[in-house]
């Protein structure tokens, strides 16, 4: 997937471990954590086999939320941000899409301040979370 769009890090850390540490350094950053999915149990869930394994959380930050949704209430359907924790490799991968990315196709240009804002915290979660 293009650079241009995605933001992700490698660690050494099991995934239990990397979710768990993301959990940890989101809430230290003033993001909450709304939700955490196993893809490959909801998917098994519904009869599908789904051999790996993937976490997805949800992170927010409601001041943030709060600014870009006052600008355009139709960015509520890219809300929350969204963490995927996977294996690939023998590494942990974290990655999200850009907050500078998906908030522009809205055309809300009061938004592009508070998306480069989330966005550099969402870089920062990461890294945090991959040290």
């Amino acid at each position: 997937m293009s650079a241009q769009i995605l933001i992700t890090r490698s660690t050494a850390r099991p995934l239990e471990a990397a979710c768990a540490r993301l959990v940890e350094v989101s809430t230290q950053h003033k993001f909450g954590v709304l939700g955490t999915h196993n893809l490959r149990e909801k998917m098994e869930s519904k009869g599908v086999p789904f051999a790996r394994e993937c976490r997805v959380i949800e992170v927010c930050n409601p001041g943030h939320a709060q600014v870009v949704l006052n600008q355009a209430i139709e960015i509520s359907t890219a809300l929350p941000c969204r963490i995927a924790v996977y294996e690939e490799g023998g590494r942990t991968i974290l990655a999200t899409i850009k907050p500078t990315a998906l908030l522009t196709m809205f055309g809300a240009p009061g938004a592009a301040a508070t998306a480069q804002l989330v966005e550099d915290t969402m870089v920062r979660i990461m890294d945090e979370t991959c040290a």
